[in-house]
């Protein structure tokens, strides 16, 4: 029967929901426009000035104009989008191979930036082999449940061996229940056993089948009428079926749920006025164990045909019984966590299981230190405000009885609080909030096409590892981008020092237009994407992300590109000068200039590696395209001296191995300065630490 179209059905709603919610922008976008915005203006207001000054000396306009282009050409980092985007690919390529994989390119970075991690439970922080250890009747003794997750072979004890007869009829109860109330299949097809539906539904089922239960007989005995199917916003399911002539439901849900539907609860002698404190005290027992409790229940009712069957015949009914299950923690869960936290991370787990239960699993994973840290759904549908719900999840650490539809608020309610927020989902209900997270994070395998489709990142194996491993892969692309553009700005710097001292002191332009042009291309051009190739220096997961509002040119940044413009620019001024001092013509000295700062960006380039480690202590084997890169982008400077039409373009001629040598020596000059400087800065943060 149709009951609602297009906008109005539930699909449609999420739909509507994931259009209506904000992309928020990533880190590096933040970052980038805010640079590009003052790179714009303080190269326009440069150009301005070296016209300005230009014109004052009287030359000529075409030269003026080139000039000022060429200068404008050398200072902006023209190469940095194809640089960047160089680096965020390769970012992507090395998040594939652990298993993560990235949807939209500004991902990498962005998910190396997040400070909060509201990951999911199941099958991403536990195996997602939800296993029946448990099944305890109203005020009586608890009996085990032995074998594997996987298939059903095993056996329902009690402490004191087997069951006797009368122990076996309340079995036969709860697991009629515990069958009829279920959506999924299990079966057994070519020597193997197969199943699907919700896990839960399949762990119920293993279960019945170890106590030799099966659907078909059961269903072939007690027909279905009709059904209520599970519904996250219910937490629970029923089925109304044809028992011995009379109309009887079979519930299965939350505890805390069914109990409310309860008067009465079955004991070995007959159902019994329900004694709720003693469920309720079973139930908290078993979610201290860290069990994810289900509740069987079952009553006659009324209604004997698809007359409107709803909750509200589910009153006066007999609780038959308590299910623990359990869904082991993955074995690399907890030092995963711990990598987050070491990394300045913190990490969330939403769950839409019981607080207590949740808070079990939240000390294994030794994400909480008291109990003040676990935030139940119904306490969040409580704030009346933003301000209250921001108030109440800012220190916490678990989000427990949780509904899909609250995802969205929680993660919206983080970013106010201040975090770059990266949240897990697999199911339909989740695309809102992983569309309004910074980096969403949808599961491969189990994961729903909906939750895939919205996500920026997609997890091949559902492991919360990977997401850790994404995280330092997605630092180590942001490192190299502050790589390149280290280099880019720094030698354009570089060479607009070298034009203020010439203008300043009256000298001609140390460089002509084209020249500047070929520099840029023949060095920039080939190792600044060469270095995006940078593989990671180490310890990226021991230091806390960057502040969010952090801009690109930090402190360390900006003392770095002042250190090494200044160097390279009086350096190659000075020789400049001293040539034309020493009677050389300007063409010669230009020549030699050119290739000196030719020599200076492919030394410079290795003082990029690393903001903090010595040259020394990187081995320049680890990126070979860099080295070759360098050694190609001085080739063919030298082989343009020695090409004649290009030569006589470029103004470029060759020189002798010792006038090489000898700019070679002034270029290192460049590397021991910024050595020094690493030092020097060195010495400051351990003495701080101290």
């Amino acid at each position: 029967m149709v009951v609602a179209t297009g906008l109005a059905t539930e699909l449609g709603g999420i739909a509507e929901s994931v259009t209506a919610a904000s992309v928020v922008k990533a880190p590096l976008q933040e970052r980038m426009e805010r640079f590009t915005q003052r790179v714009a203006i303080f190269v326009g207001c440069a150009a301005l000035l070296m016209a300005l000054i230009l014109i004052l000396r009287g030359m000529s306009w075409t030269d003026i104009f080139l000039s000022s282009v060429a200068l404008a050409v050398s200072v902006i980092p023209e190469g940095l989008p194809v640089a960047l985007t160089v680096a965020l690919a390769i970012g992507m390529r090395r998040m594939a191979r652990r298993d993560v994989i990235v949807r939209r390119l500004i991902a990498v970075e962005a998910l190396g930036s997040c400070t909060y991690i509201a990951s999911d439970k199941t099958g991403t922080l536990t195996a997602n082999q939800l296993t029946v250890r448990r099944l305890a009747l109203p005020c009586q003794a608890e009996w085990r449940v032995t074998g594997e997750s996987d298939r059903p072979d095993g056996d329902i004890v009690s402490d004191s061996g087997e069951l006797d007869a009368l122990e076996l009829e309340l079995l036969e109860q709860a697991c009629r229940c515990a069958v009829l109330a279920n959506e999924g299949f299990i079966g057994h097809q070519n020597g193997a056993w197969t199943h699907n539906g919700d896990a839960v539904d399949v762990a119920l089922f293993i279960m019945a089948h170890k106590a030799g239960f099966k659907r078909p007989e059961l269903v072939d005995r007690f027909p279905e009428i009709d059904s209520i199917p599970f519904e996250s916003e219910r937490l629970y399911s029923a089925s109304l079926n044809r028992v011995e002539g009379e109309s009887r439901v079979f519930v299965k849900g939350a505890f805390e749920k069914l109990l409310d539907m309860c008067d009465s609860m079955l004991l070995a002698r007959g159902p019994q006025p329900i004694d709720r404190a003693a469920i309720e005290d079973q139930a908290h027992g078993l979610a201290a164990m860290g069990y994810r409790v289900i509740a069987l229940a079952s009553g006659v009712t009324e209604i004997g045909s698809r007359q409107d069957f709803n909750y509200e015949h589910l009153v006066d009914l007999t609780m038959i019984g308590l299910i623990g299950l359990i869904d082991p923690l993955r074995p690399e869960a907890r030092p995963a966590v711990a990598k987050c936290r070491a990394a300045g991370i913190r990490v969330a787990m939403v769950t839409g299981d019981h607080p207590v239960t949740a808070c079990a699993i939240g000390r294994e994973l030794e994400l909480l230190q008291d109990d003040s840290q676990v935030i139940t759904g119904s306490q969040l549908k409580t704030a009346g405000s933003e301000a209250q719900m921001d108030q109440m999840t800012r220190d916490a650490l678990v989000f427990a009885r949780v509904e899909p539809t609250q995802k969205l608020a929680i993660v919206q309610s983080l970013q106010r609080n201040g975090h770059y927020v990266a949240v897990s989902g697999d199911g339909a209900n989740d695309a809102p909030a992983l569309r309004s997270a910074q980096v969403g994070v949808a599961m491969g395998k189990n994961g729903t096409d909906v939750a895939r489709e919205t996500a920026d990142i997609i997890i091949t194996d559902d492991n919360f590892e990977s997401i850790v491993d994404g995280i330092e892969e997605g630092r180590i692309a942001y490192a190299n981008v502050r790589k390149v553009i280290f280099l880019l700005v720094s030698t354009g710097a570089a060479e607009l020092v070298l034009f203020v001292m010439a203008m300043i002191t009256g000298l001609p332009l140390p460089l002509m237009a084209v020249q500047l042009l070929w520099l840029n291309l023949v060095t920039n051009g080939i190792q600044d994407i060469a270095l995006a190739f940078e593989p990671g220096e180490g310890g990226e997961l021991g230091r806390p992300p960057r502040p969010p509002q952090e801009a690109i040119f930090n402190r360390i940044m900006l003392e770095r590109v002042i250190i090494s413009a200044l160097v390279i620019g009086a350096v190659a001024f000075g020789l400049f000068k001293h040539l034309l001092d020493q009677g050389f013509s300007v063409e010669q000295a230009r020549n030699s200039t050119l290739l000196l700062m030719v020599l200076f960006e492919n030394v410079h380039v290795f003082n990029c590696r690393s903001e903090t480690l010595s040259v020394l202590r990187h081995n320049p084997l680890r990126n070979k395209l860099l080295l070759g890169g360098t050694l190609v982008a001085q080739l063919v400077h030298i082989g343009a001296m020695y090409t004649p039409w290009l030569g006589e373009v470029l103004g470029a001629s060759p020189v002798t191995l010792q006038q090489w040598f000898t700019l070679f020596m002034l270029a290192l000059s460049v590397m021991v300065v910024m050595e020094l400087h690493k030092w020097i800065r060195g010495c400051f943060t351990l003495r701080a630490r101290s």
